[in-house]
């Protein structure tokens, strides 16, 4: 079976890898496959961990693994990526993620923002268009 994030690897072989190793990405995107793949298996910590320190909502831990888990996560779909690649230290995503809810399709459609820190990834929060 492939990875949840779409790619054709096995979870083993592709996010489980950054789930083991707390996020260490080359890039943004990958990041971001990590993080949709986390919220498929309800993994709060994994969650906060990737997310940086200034926009982190850790009073909502909870509330975010409740949520993920009360749904059926369908697919991801990454539309566009620009810069966030391996030598950057910004970049953003657009992507689809969709799951079932209370039996209707329903999705998160968002342009992501990332920084590199340290020579690591954060999930930032929405990009400003």
């Amino acid at each position: 079976m492939n990875c949840y994030c779409g790619n054709n690897k096995t979870y083993k072989e592709c996010c489980e890898v950054l789930h083991l190793n707390k996020g260490k990405s080359e890039t943004a995107e990958q990041l971001m496959r990590s993080r949709y793949s986390a919220f498929v298996l309800a993994n709060g910590d994994y969650l906060m961990l990737t997310h940086h320190r200034s926009t982190r909502p850790t009073s909502e831990k909870k509330a975010i693994v409740k949520w993920a888990k009360s749904v059926n996560w369908i697919k991801l779909e990454v539309q566009e990526t620009s810069k966030g690649l391996k030598n950057d230290t910004e970049g953003t995503v657009t992507f689809n993620a969709y799951f079932y809810e209370n039996g209707n399709v329903d999705l998160i459609h968002e342009k992501s923002a990332f920084i590199k820190e340290n020579d690591k990834w954060y999930y930032l929060g929405y990009a400003k268009k």
